[in-house]
């Protein structure tokens, strides 16, 4: 007896969804989307790591550009300024107080350095002594070597050819940071000249159905970038001031005056633009420094000094200033220089914050659909009125 078998009917494709939970469903189409845009990130990441020689200097200038843009407004409406004479204006100013720092830091760091040497190798003599007198049984040959300079000078000598190739690359490195600079420089003057007209060329490589959501997210990230900047060189001259206002009055109080007071202001000034991180690791210079000169219960104070001005930044002045005009929680601002200083060093924690602020703020009104209904944002719409007035272009 033969045996019929059954036919099969394929299943459409209809009829293939169906049969998948809906959460699979969405699980699946969320899975690819997010694939999608992690490769688009990995490939943008790699493109400015092979030309983080110009990317940098570029995000510089746009840094130093959104500094320096409501600095030119002003002087052209409130002042009456011409446009030419402005943009003078803010660059002559900018270098003079960059060269003025500049020229301050070499200036007292060549009178203290070859003293704060002296006074190091002083105080690691004495840490020698104690340590063999201590009861941990060390003998000369134990703490030599780890306080030997002349050891490490000696291991560090010992291969010529390296010292060679360090040469090299250190040649290499000034060529790049010459170049960088001659690129900030040129990028800078050409935002403050035809920042717009460098805008809308830019505008005009979208679709034209894409364009006034374009042109609204980057007024909002704009105004964004403006914000933080200024209110970043608010919290860094306000750790500069009390941490070096601090140094001083320990060096008065105990009454042997407090050395490089001036560098290490400008020091904590300057590394404060990596937001919560930096002011930490300069801070931590003059804690080295009132214990080299001043000894172990000062440097605690100065140590108590540098906390206390962090705890002010912590709690006041990132989460009600930063984190506020940037529109990020102050945790989010930790993970971004941890992750910026992770895979791009020093210059990935210095543009972290500034980056995830404005992709935070150019994400949100895209997605909300902001472009239809308020297609030229202000700066009331980006940063709350009680947070700063600040002139975007």
């Amino acid at each position: 007896m033969a045996i019929r078998a059954k036919k099969i009917t394929p299943l459409t494709a209809a009829e293939v969804d169906e049969k998948v939970a809906p959460g699979m469903r969405i699980a699946a189409a969320w899975g690819w989307r997010v694939l999608v845009v992690i490769a688009l990130v990995a490939v943008i990441c790699f493109l400015i790591v092979q030309l983080r020689f110009v990317a940098i200097p570029v995000a510089v200038a746009i840094l130093l550009s959104a500094l320096l843009v409501p600095f030119s407004h002003l002087l052209q409406e409130r002042l009456r300024f011409p446009r030419w004479l402005a943009v003078v204006t803010c660059l002559v100013a900018l270098v003079v107080v960059v060269g003025g720092l500049v020229t301050l830091v070499v200036f007292q760091v060549r009178a203290g350095l070859p003293d704060l040497l002296q006074q190091t190798s002083l105080k690691l003599d004495e840490l020698k002594q104690y340590l063999l007198a201590s009861p941990l049984h060390l003998t000369d040959a134990d703490i030599d070597r780890y306080l030997d300079l002349d050891t490490i000078l000696e291991t560090l000598g010992a291969d010529t050819g390296w010292l060679l190739t360090g040469a090299l690359e250190v040649g290499s490195d000034l060529g790049h940071v010459v170049a960088g600079a001659l690129i900030a420089i040129f990028t800078t003057v050409f935002i403050l000249i035809d920042g717009r007209g460098m805008w809308q060329w830019f505008v005009k490589l979208f679709p034209q159905n894409a364009r006034a959501a374009i042109v609204g997210a980057g007024e909002a990230g704009w105004i964004t970038l403006t914000s933080f900047v200024t209110v970043q060189v608010l919290v860094a001259a306000v750790d500069a001031v009390f941490i070096g206002l601090g140094a001083f009055i320990l060096g008065m109080v105990v009454g042997t005056p407090f050395p490089l007071v001036i560098p290490i202001a400008i020091l904590v000034f300057l590394a404060s633009f990596i937001p919560v991180v930096g002011a930490v690791l300069s801070g931590a210079i003059a804690v080295f420094v009132a214990l080299i000169y001043l000894g172990p219960v000062p440097a605690l104070v100065m140590l108590g000094i540098v906390i206390l001005v962090q705890q002010v930044e912590g709690h006041v002045l990132q989460p009600f200033l930063v984190g506020h005009a940037v529109k990020i929680h102050p945790v989010a601002i930790v993970l971004a220089v941890a992750v910026g200083g992770f895979v791009g060093g020093i210059a990935g924690a210095l543009f972290a914050v500034p980056l995830t602020a404005v992709l935070n703020v150019v994400i949100g009104y895209i997605a909300r659909g902001e472009w239809r209904t308020n297609p030229h944002p202000t700066v009331a719409d980006v940063v709350p009125p009680t947070r700063g007035r600040v002139r975007a272009e």
